[in-house]
């Protein structure tokens, strides 16, 4: 069994307020999670509005599906956040 996983932060600038980041990120994980079979949450940052970190976890029989699963969940958020994706922590 291979586990994989990434932390990525994102940048918000329209975020005015919780409420606004909350929306992007339920919409963001909403989206990876019916398209991917893959452990999503948010786990860090939950009180700054502009700053939204969430962590993907990916479990495996075979390491190269492992990987290629979550580079490729990784650019799929990338491109359908409202957000710029700033950090990717592997």
């Amino acid at each position: 069994m291979y586990i994989e996983s990434a932390e990525l932060t994102f940048y918000i600038p329209h975020a005015n307020s919780l409420k606004d980041k909350r929306q992007i990120c339920r919409s963001l994980i909403e989206k990876a999670r019916q398209r991917f079979n893959a452990s999503i949450a948010e786990i860090d940052t939950q009180d700054m509005h502009q700053t939204l970190t969430i962590g993907v976890a990916i479990v495996s029989g075979d390491i190269a599906h492992a990987q290629r699963s979550l580079d490729e969940i990784i650019r799929f958020m990338e491109r359908n956040a409202d957000a710029e994706l700033t950090s990717v922590v592997s």
